[in-house]
């Protein structure tokens, strides 16, 4: 099912195709450095760490010069399978990133607000 909505956002990012009020590209691709740290460190977790490592193993893939199908053997099959590696990976990361962007205004942002008013000391 995931890889299924991975798909769509790509599909509908590459048709310019977004929700009303929602999120840029642009902003999606910048917030995900922000979503990788908030992961890790526990803030949102509602993206699994082993969707977060399919992710980093996907780039891997994709920049790796040993590949399955190595692309001087193979041309076209070759690049085929780093293109659906990296259509995948798009997707799940357009898919994701909105997600982030959208609980970052919500309960992210007010997470932030509040601990940014308390001020450290003793209490008496």
């Amino acid at each position: 099912m995931r890889r299924t909505a991975a798909f769509t956002a790509l599909w509908k990012a590459l048709r310019g195709q977004r929700r009303p009020g929602g999120p840029s590209v642009g902003e999606q691709f910048a917030a995900a450095p922000r979503m990788v740290r908030a992961t890790l460190s526990g803030r949102y977790p509602h993206l699994p760490k082993s969707r977060l490592a399919l992710m980093a193993l996907a780039v891997a893939y994709i920049v790796s010069p040993v590949d399955l199908v190595p692309e001087a053997a193979l041309l076209l099959v070759g690049l085929g399978d780093d293109a659906m590696v990296l259509a995948w990976l798009s997707g799940a990361l357009l898919s994701e990133t909105q997600a982030f962007v959208e609980w970052e205004r919500t309960e992210g942002a007010g997470r932030k607000e509040h601990s940014e008013r308390v001020v450290p000391g003793e209490v008496l």
